[in-house]
């Protein structure tokens, strides 16, 4: 492993943080602008990666050494075929957390690792059910402010580990950047997770 490359992360999710933290990694942190509107006919998956791939590139291209590798990472959530992204304001949160209410959504984080030998991603779904929410606790939930900057308009690491009634998959994913795929990306790099946990070998 090349000690002096830098690792970056691509975005201002202090969730994405603090999940790459957890698993020992030292990184920058730049976050980019991008439209995320979804395209006519986009698929949940396509969509995910398309935006994981972008924020990783523009990351890499603003970057000033070869030796560094960005990582980008998109989220969405997806019930009965549609992408539920970020509320818009409070009614719009209520709305998704009325349509997540009793049943299974899959939630779809891609990762994308951008270097001098190009971008490559990956994707990871998981399936959550939620219990039946009442309508005082979506309201309450609403005026926590916790859904306005989730996709699904709510955090499976908050508040809203209360709704969840069964998960399938990797909970990471669900929070906003799935580890295992991440390490996969970085192994491939030749920058494997491990070497950040004694340092490494000369």
């Amino acid at each position: 492993m090349n000690a002096n490359r830098t690792l970056v992360l691509a975005s201002a999710s202090p969730r994405r943080r603090e999940l790459l933290e957890q698993i020992g990694l030292t990184f920058q942190v730049r976050a980019f602008d991008l439209d995320e509107r979804v395209l006519p006919n986009e698929l949940p998956e396509h969509y995910v990666e398309r935006l994981a791939r972008a924020k990783a590139s523009a990351g890499y291209a603003e970057s000033l050494s070869s030796d560094t590798l960005v990582i980008g990472a998109d989220t969405t959530v997806v019930c009965n075929g549609d992408i539920l992204g970020k509320p818009v304001d409070a009614d719009d949160a209520a709305r998704m957390l009325g349509a997540l209410s009793g049943c299974s959504h899959k939630v779809m984080s891609a990762v994308a690792l951008a270097g001098e030998h190009g971008c490559f991603a990956r994707l990871s779904v998981t399936e959550v059910r939620f219990r039946t929410l009442l309508a005082e606790e979506i309201h309450h939930y609403c005026l926590s402010g916790e859904p306005f900057d989730k996709a699904g308009a709510y955090a499976i690491q908050g508040r809203a580990a209360i709704f969840v009634e069964a998960i399938s998959g990797c909970y990471s994913t669900v929070v906003g950047l799935p580890l295992q795929a991440t390490a996969e990306l970085l192994q491939e790099a030749n920058m494997p997770v491990w070497h950040y946990w004694g340092g490494a070998d000369e």
